[in-house]
């Protein structure tokens, strides 16, 4: 009898302990293929719990579409091949007025730079990767202004005049309004610029305004 009770306990403890890892691996392989099936998931999450933009932060998984967007965009180094594309600075709103022709900026952000629209790709409601409606230009240290982002745009409800009433995506991820008064869903993409903030961050602290 005792023979059998020592191999009882031999026997206890290698299951216990295999019981235990199986444990942990139910907790860790789930978040682990979350993460490997949708790593713009897991970014998500993690900067949501932060409390910071989601779109700033996301980037993983999206070399390929970036990609795409440069080989797109890259002829638009040259100011003048832009303008013969239908990119103009600023965007002439419902009233024939002209906005946003000025270098955008944030006290404590940062900067964007200089908005050349599309009037064409505005007009349509809709967004297309490699057709950004707008391209942003930043000034260097010496005023040149170099291309540095590119911006899909889709006027809203509250635009002049009047574009969708819900917001429409790119990438993937939900557009949002950052001005109020302009009205216009919006999603930034620093393809050409490194943005510490993040490649999909409105404001880029490395940007400033003449």
């Amino acid at each position: 009898m005792r023979t059998i009770s020592k191999a009882r306990t031999r026997w206890k403890l290698p299951l216990g302990l295999g019981l235990a890892l199986l444990a942990v691996a139910a907790v860790v392989v789930p978040t682990v293929a979350v993460a490997r099936s949708d790593p713009r998931a897991a970014a998500v999450a993690g900067h949501a719990r932060a409390g910071h933009h989601v779109a700033a932060f996301v980037g993983v998984g999206l070399q390929d579409e970036f990609a795409q967007v440069r080989r797109a965009t890259a002829r638009f180094h040259d100011l003048e091949a832009a303008r013969a594309a239908g990119y103009e600075l600023g965007w002439v709103n419902g009233s024939g007025v002209r906005i946003l022709t000025g270098c955008i900026s944030n006290p404590t952000a940062g900067a964007m730079g200089y908005h050349y629209f599309n009037a064409e790709l505005m007009a349509d409601l809709s967004t297309d990767l490699l057709h950004p409606e707008a391209l942003v230009y930043a000034p260097n240290e010496e005023g040149e202004l170099k291309l540095a982002a590119v911006e899909w745009v889709v006027r809203g409800q509250n635009s002049n005049p009047a574009g969708v009433s819900s917001p429409p995506s790119v990438l993937g991820m939900p557009m949002h309004i950052l001005v109020p008064a302009v009205g216009f869903y919006l999603m930034h993409a620093w393809v050409w610029k490194p943005n510490p903030a993040g490649i999909m961050a409105d404001w880029n602290p490395n940007v400033g305004c003449p």
